[in-house]
């Protein structure tokens, strides 16, 4: 974590100003909400990989979390709040979110997000929406040069679904993409092959029983291999439906390493739309497959170029994951020049009603990560219009005068700070000289009689006298 001193926080400001600008331009209703939540809005909404990373604790008899990041966050507030407000929401949010990670560059283990979710916006039009937003934030202050990668978490459970494999294999080779495009199959085939250690040598189900009777024939096999099952926390029925699991998982290893063999192929697919689209639909026709999430994702692209996004910004990666599992659609990250991630996102039709909401409720959201933002921006500073004005009072009692004359410049759109620590004339000037003070008004005897004061300009060496109602002029004319 890190302190945010006066010079980086302006400029935090100024960026984060311009993007919140963007979302309100485009419908977006600003919300604010807890930085802490129950644990268990996250533990089986985010994935291994982020879930690990959650600053979690008990307190008061509560299992809590420090928010790890908005999307879950909001959707529980819309749940909680919002269920009978029209569709599409549009909501924004800026604020700090929490994470154990690995220090690297421009990242913190307290950062902030702002970002936008489009509640009850159908793909692919919303999706479309979510990501020129994204774009124009990034646009706003001063980012052109940034690359959009897409992938399509729907359109590879659509592939696998087609395969004969179990759900739970489908998830682990869903939120394994990164890791099959960064490092192989094989760091996949031992996460599946570390779920089936377990299994006692020479234990097969026999062919033709069904669910409810694998299980008990399981149980029975167990007891009459004389393997004890009271010990541990797992009830003895929980046990067997794990290795239930495992069983069936090693029974379909001949499907998974064609599925292995298809996501290998689908990963390497990456590039222009011109070029990856034509690419996947040759893949998915070798391979005999449907997926009506291709079609989805071709109107995406179409409907990007209404929205007047450059095609050279526009990169189709399949084979990307996020590796946050409540995507079921559309997912994407925004780099920058040098590869830094700025911003990312996707649709999670799902979630909703996993929260308790009512009903299944299309959505999609981005996230930027405001400290990498900032230092990618080329965002220039506006000249300050304000002036910097220290009131010097030449004696304690002259100091409720130098009061009454801050106000006055106060109210006329200045920036006036009075001296506190009853410094000489010349200590106040050459201090005011230091901290980049435009003028020092000196307010002494004379002047508190007279109401008037002293106005120097330091930059221009320039010393005039001048009253209240000359101030007060003087300010109606600017």
């Amino acid at each position: 974590m890190r302190d945010l001193l006066p010079a980086a926080q302006g400029e935090a400001i100024r960026v984060r100003s311009h993007i919140e600008a963007i979302l309100e331009a485009y419908g977006y209703a600003s919300v604010d909400l807890p930085i802490i939540e129950h644990r268990d809005l996250y533990q089986r909404k985010l994935g291994e990989e982020l879930a690990g990373k959650v600053y979690e604790f008990s307190f008061g008899g509560r299992d809590l979390a420090l928010r790890p990041e908005w999307t879950a966050s909001v959707l529980r507030a819309y749940v909680a709040h919002l269920q009978d407000q029209p569709l599409p929401l549009r909501l924004s949010y800026s604020g700090p979110v929490f994470r154990y990670e690995r220090p690297q560059r421009h990242t913190y283990r307290q950062f902030t997000q702002i970002g936008g979710e489009i509640i009850g916006g159908p793909a692919p039009r919303a999706d479309a929406e979510a990501l020129a937003v994204a774009c124009a934030g990034l646009e706003a202050v001063g980012i052109n040069d940034y690359r959009v990668l897409i992938g399509h978490v729907g359109l590879v459970r659509e592939i696998l679904a087609q395969l004969g494999l179990t759900e739970r294999t489908q998830g682990i080779l869903v939120w394994g993409l990164d890791r099959l495009r960064t490092r192989g199959p094989e760091v996949i085939r031992e996460r599946l092959h570390e779920d089936n250690s377990e299994i006692p040598a020479g234990l097969e189900l026999p062919p033709g029983i069904d669910e409810s009777q694998s299980a008990a024939w399981l149980l029975q096999t167990l007891r009459m291999m004389e393997l004890d099952l009271s010990t541990g926390t797992r009830h003895p029925e929980e046990i067997v439906a794990r290795l239930l699991r495992k069983l069936r998982r090693r029974d379909e290893q001949a499907a998974i390493d064609h599925a292995l063999t298809i996501l290998t192929h689908l990963t390497s697919l990456s590039g222009p739309p011109a070029t990856a689209m034509p690419a996947m639909a040759a893949m998915l026709s070798e391979y005999n497959l449907e997926a009506p999430a291709y079609q989805e994702l071709g109107a995406l692209v179409e409907l990007l170029e209404a929205h007047g996004l450059d095609a050279e910004h526009i990169r189709i990666e399949a084979g990307l994951g996020r590796g946050l599992h409540y995507y079921s659609g559309m997912i994407f990250e925004i780099d920058d020049a040098s590869g830094l991630q700025l911003c990312g996102g996707g649709r999670y039709d799902d979630l909703v009603a996993a929260l308790g909401g009512r009903g299944r409720v299309p959505a999609v959201g981005f996230a930027y990560g405001l400290e990498r933002v900032v230092a990618a921006s080329k965002l220039t500073p506006p000249p300050s219009r304000r002036q910097h004005v220290l009131v010097a009072p030449v004696t304690d009692d002259d100091y409720g005068y130098a009061q009454q004359v801050a106000r006055q410049l106060r109210a006329q759109n200045m920036i006036v700070t009075v001296d506190l620590r009853g410094r000489a004339v010349g200590r106040n000037l050459s201090d005011a000289a230091r901290r980049g003070v435009d003028v020092v008004v000196i307010v002494g005897h004379e002047e508190r009689q007279n109401q008037t004061l002293v106005w120097r300009e330091l930059a221009r060496h320039h010393e005039q006298k001048m009253s209240l109602d000359d101030l007060a002029r003087m300010g109606q004319a600017g």
